[in-house]
């Protein structure tokens, strides 16, 4: 009956643990960074700035920007193998952020306007900006079993896909061998899938 019972705490506190909540936030702060796990899905609200999105080989989520310009808000929160970003409050005029998340991730990423570069990032990706510039490094072709990607109004160039479209209402839609998916849309302005 013991072991029994400590075997059913040693499994509650190992789940407790896996299941922790972390909520980070903070004001006019640089770096910010919370623990996140590889293979985990991201979800990420965008202020209007040059933001870079960078994959990299470490356990972590890491903001970081120039702390004495502006107030910028930033909020991590992280909960199992999800984590939702918030960055807002950018100043105007050349504001430049980047963003670290583990190389293999899963991305949801919405942006209003700016320009967005999304690098070493090896997973789904669910991209739109509105206006703007948005370049996306996909790899291989042979990767992805879903790309989908649009503008309303600019270029849409993926070399990778061998497409290059300009003008209004351009699109294209190719399915795959592989095991990832990207969805990108720009409304007005330049989507390159490189």
């Amino acid at each position: 009956m013991r072991g029994l019972l400590l075997c059913g705490l040693v499994s509650l506190s190992a789940g407790s643990l896996s299941g922790q909540d972390i909520r980070i936030e903070k004001t006019h702060a640089s770096p910010v960074e919370a623990k996140f796990p590889a293979n985990g899905r991201i979800r990420m609200d965008l202020c209007s700035a040059g933001i870079d999105v960078i994959g990299k080989d470490e356990g972590v989520l890491r903001f970081a920007a120039d702390p004495t310009r502006g107030n910028t808000r930033v909020s991590i929160r992280v909960f199992g193998d999800r984590a939702d970003v918030r960055v807002s409050d950018c100043p105007n005029n050349n504001y430049r952020v980047t963003i670290e998340v583990p190389k293999s991730s899963a991305l949801y990423i919405r942006m209003f306007a700016g320009e967005l570069n999304v690098n070493d990032v090896v997973g789904d990706k669910d991209v739109v900006l509105h206006f703007g510039e948005l370049n996306i490094d996909v790899g291989k072709a042979e990767d992805y079993r879903h790309v989908e990607a649009s503008v309303n109004s600019g270029d849409l160039e993926a070399a990778a896909f061998n497409v290059s479209k300009g003008g209004l209402f351009r699109s294209f839609d190719r399915s795959g061998p592989g095991k990832y998916r990207v969805h990108a849309h720009v409304g007005a302005g330049q989507l390159d899938l490189r």
